[in-house]
């Protein structure tokens, strides 16, 4: 197998593995347990929520541990809304981009839909990028959450979050001057662009920050959510007093201590894997682009405004999922869009705002890279794509 999607998830690293098996079964207590066994798995979480906030610029108490980016996300947005209700005695209003992940996306059609929340969603350019213009002109008096990911996962293209972040707190200031009580809080999901870019929280400007260990070498059904000092919203789940009556529920000891493990990994090694993987990924870019006619790539084309390891193509005049089944048939894994809506019929949501037509959306395929994949697997990938391609187009009545 070759496997071209670590967009959707990365293999545990050899190293966070070893460092995980203790917390098993040697090191099996419950955190929340006074005696040692508790003492030593509390000990374990906490120097995992060190070593997690010193990467990120945070503070230890700034991080709440989660089971994901999923989880993350909808505690962030539906959080913050509840505690700004609160506030305002009224519904708020949210800000997210039109190229989010389905779960902030369905977090605001859910919150739209039970509780009125008015949802503004932010347009984005043909490449796939948010204009910090456009989300300073929607801001309203009662926005209570802006909601823009650092790193897209199906296109690759890397938001200008700094830039937004000045603008929000522009906007931050002139409530506090006009007396206005209700906090602007400032949100990013960055779960696929930590192991290639240098995150700092506050040269962000962001108030909350998503992560998932599952990609970045880590394990699947742990992440975190960074909260900075000061920022109001609502628990969401209950049930103990776990993550500071933020998050109730019996921490994931061995898997809190894969994360950590996996991040300080992902950090030493970011310049060495970004190199690498960057080449493999313009190889693939220029072979693909060279040999077969009527693709289309994706996202931004400069390098500097793009992950290093996702890159998007529309292959026109067919479906994407059949040349999916193809490869994968041929031992080549790769992806139509975002892994959790891989099974869907749908066109990607992320391709129709970029202004595409769903004809042509249905013939988006990602190449999400690893460190791993070498020139050898473009080789190898390009033995089969370019006759799989040719093959589906001569059978398709769309031309």
């Amino acid at each position: 197998m070759i496997y071209m999607d670590h967009a959707a998830t990365t293999p545990v690293d050899e190293a966070v593995l070893a460092a995980m098996k203790p917390y098993f079964t040697e090191h099996f207590g419950n955190p929340s347990s006074i005696y040692s066994l508790g003492r030593d798995a509390k000990e374990a979480v906490n120097e995992a929520r060190e070593e997690i906030a010193n990467l990120l610029g945070a503070k230890s108490s700034e991080i709440i541990f989660t089971s994901g980016a999923t989880e993350s996300n909808n505690l962030a947005l539906k959080g913050v809304c509840q505690s700004a209700a609160t506030i305002l005695h009224a519904t708020p209003h949210i800000i997210v981009s039109s190229v989010e992940h389905h779960c902030v996306l369905d977090s605001a059609k859910y919150l739209h839909k039970t509780y009125g929340v008015d949802v503004t969603y932010l347009p984005v350019d043909r490449e796939g990028l948010v204009d910090p213009k456009d989300v300073a002109e929607a801001i309203r008096d009662n926005t209570a959450i802006i909601s823009v990911m650092y790193g897209n996962n199906e296109m690759g293209a890397v938001e200008p979050i700094a830039e937004i972040g000045k603008v929000i707190q522009k906007a931050k200031d002139k409530r506090q001057k006009e007396g206005n009580p209700l906090p602007l809080v400032f949100h990013t999901d960055a779960v696929q662009a930590f192991q290639y870019i240098d995150i700092n929280v506050h040269d962000l400007g962001v108030d909350m920050l998503s992560l998932t260990g599952h990609k970045f070498y880590g394990p699947k059904g742990v992440g975190l959510l960074y909260v900075k000092k000061g920022t109001k919203f609502s628990s969401q789940q209950q049930g103990g007093a776990q993550e500071r009556n933020l998050r109730a529920g019996t921490e994931n000891v061995p898997y809190i201590v894969g994360m950590a493990a996996a991040m300080k990994q992902a950090a030493a090694d970011r310049t060495t894997n970004e190199k690498k993987i960057a080449e493999v990924c313009d190889y693939l870019i220029a072979r693909i682009l060279k040999e077969i006619p009527d693709v289309e790539l994706l996202g931004p084309k400069k390098l500097s405004k793009r992950l290093p390891h996702i890159v998007s193509f529309l292959f026109k005049h067919i479906e994407g999922e059949s040349i999916l089944i193809n490869l994968d048939m041929v031992g080549i894994a790769a992806s139509s869009g975002s892994a959790c809506t891989s099974g869907s019929l749908e066109p990607s949501h992320v391709t129709k705002a970029m202004g595409f037509a769903d004809i042509d959306a249905h013939g988006a395929i990602r190449f999400s890279l690893g460190k791993m994949n070498s020139k050898e697997d473009v080789e190898e990938l390009m033995k089969h794509l370019p006759g799989i391609v040719k093959k589906l187009r001569d059978m398709s009545p769309v031309r």
